[in-house]
């Protein structure tokens, strides 16, 4: 790791990553992170009613805890969910073991998985990787770290931002994963989501409530704003965790830390849109003039989650009625004369109609780009919201057809 490097990330935490032979390519899949003291947490987990093993735990050992966190064990390669009371016990026999090599209580160790749903996991494959964890445990073992979370991800999900509060640094660092089953719904811990895995970590001091109420906000913005392919995984999971190690303290009330928060949450599910399965084309919707906020995203979800309009864009083809459909069918409140739509800069739709003048080739030439972005604006209201979401191509199909075998 450059020295530049090792100045982006926060003080107080190190990292490891090993094989413990989960994925069958024998690629590493078992990452840790460890705080040198018991860090602030906060947490958000699928709205997915089918939620895997390790969220049951992690929301138990958070309230057992009161939101205090000293290490983190991710494992790729099976999700551990749809394994009953078999996968808690797997799940809390990693806890058990992680707390016993690092000195902490089991209920301060936060587990995740993510992989193949209805596998029993073998935790005890884990439990024999953590000598090894042990032992490489380490500032410049982050980028180790993020790329065995990987499953179907082509790349490591990574984002840094550093910021002055109160004449001191404070750094914020992120490390994600995901690339399929890519629509997090993402609620607090009082409610019971290939999955998206977020963890971000900060050496500023925050109490647990403060950085609930923080992280609530950013992902509102973020992780509830991406959409791939529609389905809510069962193992959504983000993780923030503070160290205090800057010796700088922050509160709920900080607007500069939570915009830094929000920048590297935002990097981090504008990487997981961009490394979506089969992805040729990135598309930013921006949804304007809307009665609510609630409205704008619901017109914005409409949009990604529709196969014929994903579709189009896979061909790049101004397909402009599939979008006016979707708007429709949002539930949002609608008034089709008032319906605007651009392509970047080209007018597409005006007063709920074809432009007078599109221009088709222009258009299509536009949705060639491997990022585009598509405007909205309703016409009833104020409200509005970004929203980021991909094409649909064969390429996910052969992707997703035989992933278990």
């Amino acid at each position: 790791m450059s020295d530049l490097m090792s100045l982006m990330i926060p003080q107080g935490f190190r990292f490891a990553a090993a094989t413990a032979g989960l994925k069958a390519s024998g690629r590493p899949d078992f990452a840790v992170i460890v705080a040198d003291e018991t860090a602030s947490a906060a947490a958000l987990y699928t709205a997915n009613r089918v939620c895997a093993a390790p969220l049951v735990v992690d929301r138990e050992h958070m309230a057992a805890t009161g939101g205090r966190v000293r290490v983190v064990a991710i494992n790729a390669g099976n999700a551990n969910c749809a394994t009953g009371q078999v996968g808690i016990d797997a799940a809390k026999r990693v806890c058990q073991a992680a707390a016993e090599r690092f000195g902490c209580r089991a209920e301060e160790v936060f587990p995740c998985s993510t992989g193949i749903i209805g596998v029993p996991l073998d935790a005890e494959k884990l439990v024999r990787a953590l000598g090894t964890i042990e032992v490489r445990l380490g500032v410049e073992d982050f980028h180790a770290a993020a790329q065995a979370i990987l499953t179907t991800d082509t790349v490591e999900k990574t984002a840094f931002v550093r910021v002055m509060i109160d004449g001191a640094e404070v750094r914020i660092a992120g490390l994600c994963k995901g690339s399929g089953m890519i629509h997090p719904q993402l609620v607090p811990p009082a409610l019971p989501h290939a999955t998206m895995l977020a963890y971000v970590m900060t050496d500023a001091a925050v109490e647990p409530a403060a950085l609930q109420a923080m992280l609530n906000a950013a992902a509102e913005r973020s992780f509830n704003r991406i959409s791939v392919d529609g389905d809510t995984s069962t193992n959504d999971t983000v993780l923030v965790l503070a160290s205090g190690a800057s010796g700088v303290t922050v509160t709920a009330a900080n607007m500069e830390f939570q915009a830094a928060l929000e920048q590297v949450m935002v990097s981090l599910a504008r990487q997981i849109v961009a490394d979506g399965e089969g992805v040729s084309h990135v598309v930013e919707l921006q949804i304007e003039g809307a009665a609510t906020e609630a409205d704008a995203v619901r017109v914005a979800k409409a949009i990604a989650h529709s196969p014929l309009v994903k579709t189009a864009w896979a061909g790049s083809d101004p397909n402009w009625g599939r979008l006016m459909a979707a708007i429709g069918y949002s539930g949002a409140a609608v008034e089709p004369e008032r319906v605007e739509i651009d392509f970047g800069q080209l007018a597409i739709c005006r007063h709920g109609g074809r432009a007078a003048e599109m221009d088709v080739a222009a258009a299509h030439a536009y949705l060639k780009q491997a990022e585009f972005t598509v405007t909205v604006r309703l016409g009833v209201g104020t409200a509005r919201c970004t929203f980021w979401t991909t094409d649909l191509t064969a390429e996910y199909v052969r992707i997703n057809a035989d992933y278990s075998t």
